[in-house]
């Protein structure tokens, strides 16, 4: 079953029913353009046997970044860097959707750029709070540039041969926080109840829609759960799939977590207990009986025998991130028999901010590796590769600020 294809709602088809998942690459060249390195990575998954190759995050505001390495599509950006990236990850016949997203909030603050929120409410990251950036609310003006910013960058997308794009409403990302009542505290049409929390996404996955081809794919990457006390829960998960019903969404993958509640690395805030593996299938199970769209479930899945498991609970789609980045033709070990340990190092340590932070550098050090044509994966150290990593984002960061101090402003 992992190796049928999967015919999507607006007609396109997915050859398999494995995704490599976004993880965040930060490989971008000069200018927050993709290059050489991204694309030499793609061009490895895309070797690998996936059906679906979604990209790390790609920013549609150049002024509001996950990090100083984070590629940004515009309306203006050059094309032909994009162009490569999307030849790249179509060579094998799969599937390339770029993840197109915006920070919000969670934008750090020696950054310089913009940390825009639907509400002037700060990440509560305990003694690392002050690493990010102070939010300032959102006025109207601002909602209506950020839904033609994503429009926009769809458009671009699809002008530079990707064949769909995964609207990105998870991970505390600015889209989740107009859907959690912790974030939103507006009294206005975009916040109070779920309808009007949910207001922002809706339309932004209207004007996408409405900008793109219809044969070209459109996703929604959406929390199962925030996993905070308060926040954005189940039922609130199962209340907005029914809604994206009645849009035209080809595909809806379930996460949970945001930097606050890393739950998509296995912890919570609120105390909850995920699965070992596959952390989210439980909550895909439940919300399978509400959409009319295929599902996809991401997190924490490294063996086949996971994988068939998440197919047969009603999921149609498996997402693959961590273990394709330390084996990236995992797929095609499956299809071949095989079974090879995809892992990487634990971490395990007392201060959960730091044990966060240690995970997402040893997977940004392995990609890169992969993306210099490294092969089986080394046996890094946690620390000192936090270290290196944190290096080489300030060294980013001087660049990233370097440029946008060039760059017309918007």
């Amino acid at each position: 079953m992992l190796f049928t294809p999967l015919t999507l709602p607006n007609g396109a088809i997915v050859p398999n029913r494995l995704a490599k998942a976004a993880m965040e690459e930060t490989l971008a060249d000069a200018g927050q353009l993709p290059g050489p390195r991204i694309v030499r990575l793609y061009r490895r998954w895309a070797e690998g046997g996936a059906g679906l190759l979604i990209t790390g995050n790609v920013m549609v505001d150049r002024r509001a970044l996950t990090g100083p390495g984070t590629i940004a599509l515009e309306a203006d950006t050059p094309l032909d860097p994009f162009k490569a990236w999307a030849r790249a990850a179509r060579a094998g016949g799969a599937q390339a959707w770029m993840q197109i997203s915006h920070p919000g909030r969670q934008v750090m603050a020696n950054m310089g750029g913009l940390a825009w929120a639907p509400s002037a409410v700060a990440l509560d990251m305990g003694k690392h709070s002050k690493m990010f950036a102070q939010p300032r609310a959102m006025r109207e003006a601002d909602i209506a540039e950020v839904i033609e910013r994503f429009a926009a960058t769809a458009h671009a997308a699809e002008q530079a041969g990707f064949t769909g794009v995964q609207i990105h409403a998870a991970h505390g990302y600015l889209l989740s926080q107009f859907l959690s009542p912790l974030a939103n505290r507006r009294d206005d049409a975009w916040g109070g109840s779920l309808p009007r929390r949910a207001r922002l996404l809706l339309e932004v996955v209207r004007a996408v829609r409405a900008r793109v081809a219809p044969t070209f794919c459109v996703g929604v990457k959406l929390n199962s759960a925030d996993f905070q006390r308060g926040g954005f829960s189940e039922n609130d998960a199962r209340e907005v799939l029914a809604m994206l019903n009645g849009e035209q969404v080809d595909l809806v993958e379930l996460s949970g977590g945001s930097y606050e509640s890393p739950a998509m690395q296995g912890r919570t805030a609120d105390g909850r207990t995920l699965a070992r593996e596959a952390y989210f299938l439980e909550f895909a199970r439940d919300l399978a009986q509400v959409a009319t769209m295929p599902l996809m479930t991401t997190g924490g899945i490294a063996r086949r025998a996971i994988a068939e498991g998440a197919l047969q609970g009603g999921v149609a789609i498996v997402g693959i991130a961590t273990a394709l980045a330390a084996v990236p033709d995992l797929p095609r070990a499956w299809q071949a028999g095989g079974e090879p340990a995809a892992a990487m190092p634990a971490v395990d340590w007392k201060d959960k901010a730091l044990v966060s932070l240690a995970r997402m550098a040893l997977v940004r050090r392995r990609l890169h590796a992969l993306a210099a044509g490294a092969g089986a994966p080394a046996r890094y150290s946690p620390a000192f590769t936090l270290v290196l990593d944190q290096l080489r984002g300030a060294r980013l960061t001087r660049r990233y600020r370097a440029w946008l101090g060039t760059v017309a402003p918007l």
